[in-house]
């Protein structure tokens, strides 16, 4: 069994499931529950060196310490939006940086993971694509976004209390989790099982990738399935995500319904509204007959401006048509409320790049 990926010379404790870290401790001459007691030290006390695992003899500590590092990645900026939301850039082991978005609500913390250090996808509107495309992230490293995540909630907890806990991750920050899928799988069940989330409280969005769509619907994971639409139509489509023209809107939606029927999940469609572009009657009208009949919910996204696009967000009388035609329709439709987007967190504004002024920690 391969334990794990190495993050540098030492291997990741990060990214590693119950049964791994068993056999590790197996590995280093220890009885098998060590690995349980390293998972809770990980992934639900989250810390961030070995030392710090005081129920483990010190003696195997040591040990353990020579041959592994929790494997979290640093912390590089953090910038605080003045509706609560916090955005982190992280540093992974070998210099790459992605975004992750922590976002606290009234009932519940969500937060917001990338699968790949920047995008290929490249939509025309999102600046994740400018920022260009690196690789995969392995499961440790999108797992470890959570867990830095957590480790900020516990900031300003005062002493005696209990901090809050993240409630609900979604996979939409930088990447397609799709085209990662094996990684992806893994740290779904690794936030399930490993760190305690419930797999219903979990958002993982596709562009549109029909064979990651296919396997999803075989493999049935009980997560919420989004899909970044954007358009009813080809010819719209592939103007906005060009490189995605291998599948149309028809064989999407052919792929939706198959993992309708055969997981009785519904689907969440987003839809970024982009003035006098994708955001007219017409354009409702040709969603709204698309969706008829599926179990489906749309939410409208209205622009987050990003430089350098040429694109606009739509006036707030727009938005209201457009949601008024679905609304009539017989859709489930919701607008999704911005946040974040005084320090770019907003949905479509996460960059691969170190950022100029941080505050915080």
């Amino acid at each position: 069994m391969q334990i794990v990926a190495e993050t540098g010379r030492k291997r990741a404790l990060a990214g590693m499931t119950l049964a791994e870290l068993r056999a590790l401790a197996r590995e280093l001459r220890e009885a098998e529950y060590r690995g349980g007691q390293i998972a809770d030290w990980v992934y639900r006390r989250c810390v961030n060196s070995i030392e710090e695992m005081t129920n483990l003899p010190s003696a195997f500590r040591e040990r353990l310490a020579e041959e592994c590092t929790v494997g979290l990645p640093e912390v590089a900026a953090t910038q605080r939006s003045k509706d609560g939301t916090i955005k982190l850039l992280l540093r992974m082991a070998d210099g790459n940086t992605v975004e992750s978005v922590y976002l606290p609500y009234e009932d519940r913390i969500s937060c917001c993971i990338s699968s790949q250090v920047g995008c290929p996808v490249r939509c025309a509107f999102c600046a994740t694509g400018l920022s260009g495309y690196a690789r995969n992230l392995t499961p440790g490293e999108v797992v470890g976004q959570v867990l830095r995540m957590q480790q900020t909630a516990r900031t300003g907890t005062p002493a005696g209390e209990e901090s809050p806990r993240i409630s609900h991750v979604v996979f939409m920050g930088m990447g397609e989790p799709l085209f990662n899928y094996d990684t992806t799988m893994k740290s779904l069940g690794l936030l399930n099982r490993e760190v305690g989330l419930a797999m219903r409280r979990m958002t993982v969005s596709t562009v549109g990738f029909v064979p990651g769509i296919r396997r999803l619907t075989v493999d049935q994971p009980q997560i919420t399935l989004a899909i970044s639409l954007h358009a009813p139509n080809d010819v719209l489509r592939k103007r906005l995500i060009p490189t995605m023209h291998q599948w149309g809107v028809a064989e999407i939606m052919d792929a939706c319904r198959e993992y309708v029927a055969a997981t009785n999940r519904r689907v969440t469609f987003e839809y970024c509204l982009l003035d006098g572009v994708n955001d007219g009657t017409a354009e409702a009208e040709e969603l709204a007959a698309l969706l008829q009949g599926l179990l489906c919910h749309v939410n409208l996204i209205p622009y987050n401006a990003v430089g350098g696009t040429g694109f606009r967000a739509p006036s707030a009388q727009r938005v209201k048509d457009f949601y008024g035609v679905l609304s009539q329709a017989g859709l489930r439709v919701t607008q999704r409320v911005q946040r974040g987007a005084d320090v770019d967190a907003a949905c479509g504004q996460l960059r691969r790049a170190e950022q100029t002024a941080a505050t915080g920690g």
